[in-house]
């Protein structure tokens, strides 16, 4: 079964990362053990700290949702060694009739190249036509005619070679084979064994025939080979033990791997006529064969969102996957889905709030740990309850969580939020808490780091607007807005790139060498982003 991914925000806070590893985990626990928590960037330092201190490792870190190769119900055919027979390659086309060719792999399963029933059609043609085998290793005679050897001689030869003869009647001379490299096809006609003997051919086939003791003992070079086919059939079938290797098609064949796209794939398939193409992984080994059918309803990756739904701050390709549920506590954005799902969106500070009540809804109680975590995700999303987000539900449900873990919120908190910044680059600080939005017309983004410090935070002020207005330059953003909230002060200075005046009318302040210091301001989703939204309309 394939995951359902539950995944966060890009730039992912700890309510975020959290709330995707509460959620899942509260399906799983439940049966559904297909979901999977996931998360779209780095994990910030504050994050890793409180999985670290309960025990759990990051989520799995997912690029994008495009549908890719990996997504398609492609075929899994045997993997032939270059080595086999064309007899044994055919016996499994026939067996495997879905499938048109079959990948031809090097013994590190990289791909040799691919054999279809066309190669061994025009292979068959050409050989009986021609009436001459070329050089192939004498087990591939053996296992094709489920041979025996005879003789000595037999045994000190490794291939067999020659122009193909099934021996006739004495009497005629002209129709008999009077060649040293000559492959002898013949049945009980002792006259005919000896002349082959005698003249020492390459190979001599007897073909539902017994090898009398006088004929045994003659000396000879030749291979004496028996077998329980007739010489018409014999002479068939000797053809088809030339190793695959020299009848595959190895020149320009097109190959897909497991992470292309498939809109791209359509469009390489649209440029070939081949009806089948080598699926390779990673480190170029073949893992399948695809067709044109398997382009025609691809499986679509599924994801759950949790703590965002509007389209930038997602996974890149989410308009290509099927999203199964929303749960968030933001306002409503442009995410669009192709069917009815399941989205829960409540007024409160954290995400997490909500995935406790579904835990009570389900009269199931989170671990110990996950509770530990899921209420340093409230108290780190609603910093320390100060926030305007932070509701009456947000406090009592991570006392609950407290208390279930046994821990103490206060203890919690001050270790949240203590942890120094000192050694880290503005970059990391920048994109930490990173979002970007898309009002009225107006492309912006804004960075929130939250601390105890912000005056130390303010003397690197100059580096922070050095790479906001790089930033800004790049993306074509209007404003660029660091967030520096100060848990103690219980406030935020405002660090800005862009116009002046947009500050000054949307907080109703007097801004200073683009900074200013915002009074009870705590939460960039309902106080700055409000702001600036009911200025542009």
């Amino acid at each position: 079964m394939d995951p359902i991914y539950v995944t966060g925000h890009r730039n992912p806070d700890t309510d975020s990362i959290v709330a995707a590893m509460a959620y899942a985990a509260l399906r799983n626990a439940l049966g559904d053990r297909e979901y999977e928590a996931a998360c779209l960037g780095r994990v910030s330092d504050e994050t890793q700290a409180v999985l670290d201190k309960f025990g759990f490792q990051p989520p799995t870190r997912i690029h994008n949702m495009f549908t890719q190769v990996r997504d398609l119900d492609f075929d899994v055919p045997p993997f032939l060694s270059p080595a086999v027979t064309v007899g044994r390659a055919w016996d499994i086309l026939q067996e495997q009739k879905n499938i048109s060719a079959l990948p031809v792999v090097n013994e590190d399963g990289t791909l040799y190249g691919m054999l279809s029933r066309e190669n061994v059609a025009s292979y068959n043609m050409t050989q009986v036509s021609a009436g001459a085998l070329e050089e192939v290793p004498l087990f591939n005679v053996l296992s094709v005619l489920e041979g025996k050897i005879l003789n000595e001689a037999g045994d000190n030869i490794d291939t067999v070679a020659g122009e193909i003869a099934i021996a006739l009647p004495q009497s005629r001379e002209n129709l008999l084979f009077n060649r040293k490299d000559s492959i002898v096809l013949c049945g009980h006609q002792p006259d005919m064994v000896q002349r082959a003997v005698s003249m020492n051919v390459n190979t001599l086939v007897l073909c539902q025939a017994e090898l009398g003791e006088e004929l045994r003992s003659l000396p000879t070079q030749t291979c004496i080979i028996s077998t329980p086919y007739d010489a018409y059939r014999a002479a068939r079938l000797i053809f088809q033990s030339a190793p695959i290797g020299r009848i595959c098609r190895r020149e320009e064949l097109t190959c897909f791997h497991l992470e292309d796209r498939v809109d791209d794939v359509r469009e390489q398939v649209l440029k070939h006529r081949s009806s089948c193409y080598p699926i390779l992984d990673e480190q170029e080994k073949v893992v399948g064969v695809l067709t044109r059918y398997h382009l025609l309803q691809p499986r679509r990756k599924r994801v759950v969102l949790v703590d965002h739904n509007e389209a930038s701050q997602s996974v890149p390709g989410l308009e290509e996957a099927e999203i199964l549920e929303i749960i968030d506590h933001h306002r409503l954005a442009d995410i669009q889905t192709s069917n009815p799902i399941y989205v829960r969106n409540e007024p409160v500070g954290s995400t997490n709030t909500i995935i406790a009540s579904m835990f009570q809804d389900r009269g199931l109680m989170p671990s110990e740990k996950m509770a530990g975590m899921m209420a340093a995700a409230i108290i780190s999303d609603t910093v320390m309850f100060k926030s305007p987000t932070c509701t009456e539900r947000d406090k009592r449900t991570a006392e609950r969580m407290a208390r279930i873990a046994n821990i103490s919120l206060e203890e919690l908190g001050r270790e949240i939020f203590s942890a120094s910044a000192e050694h880290k680059t503005p970059e990391d600080l920048l994109f930490t808490d990173y979002k970007e939005f898309h009002i009225a017309g107006h492309n912006l983004a804004v960075s929130q780091i939250t601390c105890v410090d912000s005056p130390k935070m303010l003397d690197r002020k100059e580096e922070f607007l050095e790479i906001m207005e790089r930033t800004a330059r790049q993306k074509g953003f209007s404003m660029m807005i660091l967030m520096l909230t100060d848990v103690l002060l219980e406030g935020t200075q405002i660090i800005f790139w862009g116009d002046e005046e947009t500050i000054r009318q949307a907080f109703s302040v007097s801004p200073k060498e683009n900074t200013v210091f915002l009074p009870r301001v705590m939460s960039r989703k309902k106080q700055i982003i409000p702001a600036l939204s009911a200025m542009w309309g």
